[in-house]
């Protein structure tokens, strides 16, 4: 049968931060994963989040009876939750995956010998997914009623919802297969989609959100057209059930991508504040309120895009996004500037703004609000340390050159000789567990209970237990561990003029892992040293080289919540000045090896062909401009993680890092043939330990990534290493996985010897 359709409600977001106001999810995964709590307890929990989301929702202003709430299931992350709902099991983990969390787990943290599912970064945001993996034999079916049941929960807390799952165009898009392309299996997954709409349909479900962001991106596994068609099935499937459907694609412009669908959904979300709107006449929700970024919507210039909108075709108001992107609540931030403050809005402060404009759109305009709309844009602009005349004039009287260092070939001839490491050196990527301790320290030295002198000498004697754990392992190149920093980037953001920090302002980057993204406010610089004395106390300990570890511009950036009132470039190039300072401190300490990590490169890559170039260019030039005083004995490194690195192999070349390290340890060693392809000539450490799994690595899987490393990587270029920090990870996993770690390198430097 065909749906009836009716207007869609006059203001709606795409999805609501879901890890807690307090992180009461992350608790009760970390709870039910250490055993604290049983399967009962967590479900508990999490049931009790989720209601508790959806009266804040009604509270805010959204209505509880038209499917302007969005209800969504996931524990852990979205996509896994299509496929768990799917059924579309890995084939190596085919009739050994049990039900209910314990599968669950197995793909989203592994266990024993079975690895997890791969994850990397959601399209070009900072929230990480776990990849489908697919294969020619893969069977999809309704296989799991999550979706079904949180809409059902979502009805007796009162609230008749719109579920949200990733639609069949994006989930295939995004997945991996061995034998066949996975979009190639649409014919198979879009019948599934239709068996959870009558699901659905039969609870009473009125509206169904298909997430399509593939739609507006360039992908390598699809063409448009392709995952036009895969679409419009889904979509067609879900209609078929009787159910309406909003097809959500938001993260970039969707003009000329989504006209040829307007017949086959009922509404289209957009983004407008990275896109504009799509041709023809048919409902659309404009997200006019930024969905990724914490500024304070100009209300008055919304409202006239709205109006616009709304003379020529049925228009409701949106996010930009969903708002997972964001912190929860502004109003639990005690410590920010209040100027800053009227700056900004979190996530309950963007509903506020959408409830505000559907009611004015509707012509009830209020003229208070609408006002300090005004009154803080105004501020913004005109607020001191916004613009730093010294800043900008260090910038524009920058050298020729000042983005270029001395030839690789030198630079390798002089570090070969300072450094005199063996062949294969082992390192990690920077931070070591942060303990319990650690963090009870930082919360007493905050509260006043700890003065910082003996908070000093706890993270001193955090500092040796790491020098001498790592040369007790063997590892050839240390690092003093990080007990110092809460974040690696709000580390910095202390530190450097032109930031502020949130107290709450948590932010899901995957699973139970939660960042605070810092505020980056005005023009960037670095009032004084503070990487140097933990660096070079750790170098004290002992005869081995310490790195000196350091953040990137790029990463910085995407990381924080970042000013939009100039180009991202020339902010990047603000930070890299206040990296190149410390560069030289760092050097004047006596520290030889510098890791710069940029594990955000591709992560901020557009999302379309045609303006890679220009990103690639400013992204690339900031880490050199960074990076280019170092003298040509330090040895640079960088760092990349949880992306797909094969089309930037060329930016990759271009940073002109002397080691760079890269995640390889989830798709097994992936990115070393395109390296190899691309001639790629200096230091490579591409990651062999996994540290996003508690699982230890068994000495038999070391060998073969190492194996496939040193068949395509010349010997006198390879690194080994972790794939990234170790501050999530406990110590007794730690140690066993490190200990294997160096144990694999002895093996192979004994096989590329005689070879």
């Amino acid at each position: 049968m065909t749906t009836t359709t009716g207007p869609f409600p006059g203001g709606t977001i795409l999805g609501y931060p879901r890890i807690g106001r307090r992180r009461e999810l992350k608790r009760a995964l970390e709870s039910h994963w250490r055993g604290a709590i049983d399967d009962a307890a967590f479900h508990e929990a999490a049931r009790a989040n989720r209601v508790a989301d959806l009266e804040r929702l009604v509270a805010l202003g959204l209505r509880a009876d038209d499917a302007s709430i969005p209800v969504e299931a996931a524990h852990y992350d979205h996509v896994l939750d299509a496929t768990l709902t799917f059924g579309a099991v890995p084939p190596r983990l085919r009739g050994r995956v049990p039900a209910g969390l314990a599968g669950e787990w197995l793909l989203a943290r592994g266990e024993g010998d079975d690895a997890p599912l791969e994850m990397t970064k959601w399209l070009d945001s900072n929230y990480h997914y776990l990849v489908p993996e697919l294969d020619a034999d893969t069977a999809f079916s309704l296989a799991d009623t999550r979706i079904v049941d949180r809409f059902v929960e979502a009805g007796r807390a009162g609230v008749h919802g719109r579920p949200v799952i990733v639609g069949p165009a994006t989930y295939l898009a995004l997945a991996k297969a061995e034998g066949i392309r996975p979009i190639d299996l649409a014919d198979r997954l879009v019948p599934a989609y239709g068996a959870l709409a009558e699901a659905l349909a039969a609870a009473g479900a009125s509206w169904v959100q298909l997430d399509e962001p593939a739609l507006v991106a360039d992908l390598d596994g699809a063409t448009l057209e392709e995952l036009q068609a895969v679409a419009r099935a889904g979509a067609e499937a879900v209609r078929a059930a009787g159910l309406q459907v909003l097809l959500h694609v938001g993260h970039g412009d969707a003009a000329g991508r989504v006209e040829p669908l307007a017949d086959a959904v009922d509404a289209i979300a957009v983004d407008l504040v990275r896109g504009s709107a799509p041709a023809g006449d048919g409902p659309l929700v404009a997200g006019v309120v930024h969905g990724r970024n914490v500024w304070r919507t100009d209300l008055d210039a919304a409202l006239d895009t709205l109006r616009w909108l709304s003379e020529r075709r049925p228009t409701s108001v949106g996010t930009s996004t969903s708002l997972q992107h964001v912190p929860h609540d502004l109003a639990a931030e005690t410590s920010l500037d209040e100027r800053l403050v009227s700056w900004l809005a979190f996530a309950d402060q963007k509903v506020e703004e959408v409830v505000a404009l559907a009611a004015a759109v509707a012509g009830d305009v209020d003229e208070a609000r609408f006002a300090a709309s005004r009154a803080a844009v105004a501020d913004r602009a005109a607020a001191p340390g916004v613009r730093d005349g010294a800043v900008r004039e260090r910038l524009a009287a920058l050298p020729a050159g000042a983005r270029d260092r001395a030839p690789y070939a030198e630079r390798d001839e002089q570090q070969r000789a300072a450094l005199d490491l063996p062949p294969l050196p082992t390192t990690t990527i920077g931070s070591f567990p942060q303990t319990g301790d650690i963090r009870v320290a930082r919360a007493r030295n905050a509260r006043g209970e700890l003065d910082d002198a003996g908070y000093r000498e706890v993270l001193r004697a955090e500092v040796r237990r790491v020098v001498e754990l790592q040369e007790e392992l063997g590892l050839d190149v240390l690092v003093h561990g990080e007990p110092e920093r809460n974040d690696m980037v709000q580390y910095f953001a202390e530190h450097f003029d032109g930031f502020a920090a949130t107290e709450h302002g948590w932010v899901q980057s995957y699973g139970s892992r939660a960042t605070r993204p810092s505020i980056l406010w005005g023009d960037v610089s670095r009032p004084e040293a503070f990487t140097v004395e933990w660096i070079a106390y750790a170098q004290s300990l002992t005869s081995k080289v310490v790195k000196g570890m350091l953040t990137g511009p790029v990463t910085i950036l995407a990381w924080s919540f970042v000013r939009d009132d100039q180009p991202l470039g020339d902010t990047a190039d603000q930070v890299a000045l206040a990296l190149a300072d410390e560069i030289a401190d760092l050097e004047a300490a006596g520290i030889r090896i510098v890791q710069v990590d940029e594990p955000a490169l591709r992560e901020l890559l557009p999302l379309r062909v045609e303006a890679r170039p220009a990103y690639l260019a400013w992204s690339v030039g900031a880490f050199r401009l960074a990076t280019a005083g170092a003298a040509p004995a330090t040895q640079i490194h960088t760092h990349l993680c949880y992306s797909e690195f094969n089309t930037v192999v060329d930016a990759i070349d271009g940073l002109d890092a002397d080691v760079t390290s890269i995640e390889a340890a989830r798709s097994k060693m992936e990115i070393v043939e395109p390296l190899q392809a691309h001639g790629y000539g200096r230091g490579i450490g591409p990651g062999v330990y996994d540290i996003h799994s508690p699982r230890v690595p068994a000495a038999d899987e070391l060998d073969a990534l190492l194996a496939t490393a040193t068949g395509a990587i010349p010997d006198r270029l390879l690194w080994v290493n972790p794939d990234c920090g170790l501050k999530t990870r406990g110590y007794d996993e730690t140690v066993a996985s490190l200990r294997n770690l160096v144990e694999a390198a002895a093996r192979a430097r004994e096989a590329v010897a005689v070879r």
